[in-house]
Order: C-alpha cells, then structure tokens, then sequence
C-alpha cells in the first residue's frame, strides 16, 4: 500500500477532499467522549483525521506512505500534543490500549493481512470501552457498481481485493471486536470525497485524467486498453443519454458503501 499511495499522493488532495456527512457519521458512530485520545488508522494525507480534530475529537494519524505523511504534515498538527505518524498497521509504535477508539476510511483493502491489521488496531485501544469504525465496500456491493459496464476487469480486481463480510466479521472477533452494527452508505450527487464509485450521480467525472489520478483502481488495477475504451464508449452515452437508463438499471437498495461499528 504505501509504494502505491507513494505513487498517487502527489495530486491526491486535488480530487480527495473530507466529506462533511462522511466525517459527521465517523464521529456519530465513534461516539468520542471529551479529553479521550483516538486514532485514524491508514489516514492518508490527514484529510479526516483534521476534520475530525476541527470537530473536537482529539485524534492522531498515522500512514505507512511517507508521501501522504508528509502531505499531512504540511497541512498541520491534529492536535497540539501530537501530529501524524509514519507506520504501518501491522507493526505501530503506540503503546498497548494508547486509544479510546479508532476509525479507518476506505483502507482496509490495502493491509495485506487484515487479520494482523486488526488484531494491531485491537492493541492499541482501551481493552474494555474500545471501539472500531469503518467506511469500506463490500464486493457484493461493488459488483452492482455501473462501472462494470465501462471498466469489468478494473472493477472486478477491485471487488478481489476487498474483504467480504464473513472475512471481516471473523477478522474483527478474533482482534476482540464481538459486537458489530452496520449501516450501508449510498453515494450522493454532493459528495466532495471523489473516491471510486462518487461519480455514480455524476458520470462525467470518470472522463476527467486528474480525477481518475486520485483513484487507486484506476491508478493500480486498471488496464490501459480497457481504460481507454471505456472512457470513450461512456463519453458517447453520456452525449446521447444512454447513461440514464444504464445507471438505472444497476439501482439497488444495497449501499454503495459500508460504515461499520465494531465494539469490545
């Protein structure tokens, strides 16, 4: 993850930006209680791990991409006692039960062992009180993407990848973590954080390089050829009009996206 993030982190914030419904639900779900410390695992270059400082949770980030570290750094400290960390989730230089709670946005896909990851993340928060929030997708939700019209073999790599939800229900009882609530996510045409899947409302956007560049599965898992096709046989249903019905015919009551609470 953090060669691939390396890679991408140079223009990332030019598209990638915090949601403000997005980072609200974090701390709904996180329910942080003043004066406790908390932690945003995997926070890239800080975008919700500020946003929620601003919000009041006292927070500290930490990444393994220097480049998204030290594009955090430069935008400031999360809090006056502690800034962003350079680490990776499966080995952290906090100490045991160092958090209250921690929250994880769109990452979980890139650990190469979640099992590790979360037992890690199990550590490092309060044995008893601790809890974990996540924003993630499942495959199954991936697979009704319309993307899979465009770009199939991008969007099934992407789907691979991800952990389904007996994966991740074991994964997170083995780290201590027995009590799960979920709450599925449906993108909107206001979303300001332009991950995968946030041009749903607004296909246009695919057709744009640099917002593409922002996008692990374009910048990693994509082929050129397909991209290229892909973008042009969209560009001409957006010009005649197809793209309605096709985006209507992948609608589903589903959730595009995941939230997750995961509690001791």
């Amino acid at each position: 993850m953090d060669a691939l993030y390396d890679q991408i982190g140079s223009g990332y914030d030019a598209t990638r930006k915090p949601d403000p419904y997005i980072r609200d639900k974090l701390k709904a779900l996180l329910r942080p209680v003043e004066g406790e410390r908390y932690v945003d695992v995997a926070c890239g270059t800080g975008n919700y791990t500020l946003s929620l400082a601003k919000a009041g949770v006292r927070i500290v980030g930490f990444d393994a991409s220097a480049r998204m570290i030290a594009t955090a750094r430069k935008k400031g400290r999360p809090s006056s006692h502690e800034g962003f960390v350079l680490a990776d989730v499966g080995q952290t230089p906090f100490k045991s039960a160092a958090f209250d709670g921690a929250v994880c946005t769109l990452a979980i896909h890139h650990f190469p062992d979640l099992m590790a990851a979360f037992c890690e993340i199990g550590r490092l928060v309060h044995p008893v009180s601790g809890r974990l929030v996540l924003l993630t997708a499942l495959p199954l939700q991936m697979k009704r993407y319309w993307l899979c019209r465009y770009f199939p073999t991008m969007l099934r790599r992407s789907w691979e990848q991800m952990p389904d939800m007996e994966k991740l229900v074991k994964a997170l009882y083995v780290a201590g973590f027995p009590h799960i609530d979920t709450e599925p996510y449906e993108v909107t045409e206001t979303l300001e954080d332009l991950f995968l899947y946030s041009g749903k409302h607004r296909p246009q956007l695919y057709l744009d390089a640099g917002f593409r560049a922002g996008i692990s599965s374009f910048a990693n898992l994509a082929d050129a050829g397909e991209v290229a096709h892909g973008l042009d046989q969209l560009a001409k249903d957006i010009k005649s009009g197809a793209i309605c019905d096709i985006i209507r015919s992948y609608s589903h009551k589903g959730g595009d996206y995941l939230f997750i609470r995961a509690d001791r």
